[in-house]
């Protein structure tokens, strides 16, 4: 079972994609900030994280190279707003695996995941 850590400061978004992911079988985890997500990554090492940018305390492209510094292979798929295109180029380039706009659909959240667990 893969384990999946979701990192959204908003608390519906990570009930939402809990319920999803455990349906499907995975091992959820939540933060609700880049800075749980850094010391959780470390805990728990998750297969996958799912990330969104903007966050307060820490943002997600803090965050990511946090984690991508601490394991440079991790598999981060950030979560996005329509019109932050620059945002997700720096968050690839910075070692991120993919990203999911928001709002999203399940099928293009569960293809993400189903591609960086292959």
């Amino acid at each position: 079972m893969a384990k999946v850590l979701i990192v959204d400061d908003a608390e519906f978004l990570r009930v939402r994609l809990t319920k999803m992911l455990s349906t499907d079988g995975y091992e959820v985890f939540q933060a609700e900030n880049g800075l749980k997500a850094v010391s959780s990554y470390k805990e728990l090492h998750p297969d996958i994280v799912l990330m969104d940018v903007t966050m307060p305390e820490m943002d997600g492209l803090t965050a990511l190279k946090e984690i991508v510094g601490f394991d440079p292979k991790a598999r981060v798929i950030m979560l996005t707003a329509l019109g932050q295109e620059s945002v997700v180029l720096e968050a690839v380039k910075s070692g991120a695996k993919d990203f999911v706009v928001k709002p999203f659909e399940q099928d293009r959240v569960m293809k993400a995941i189903t591609k960086l667990l292959a």
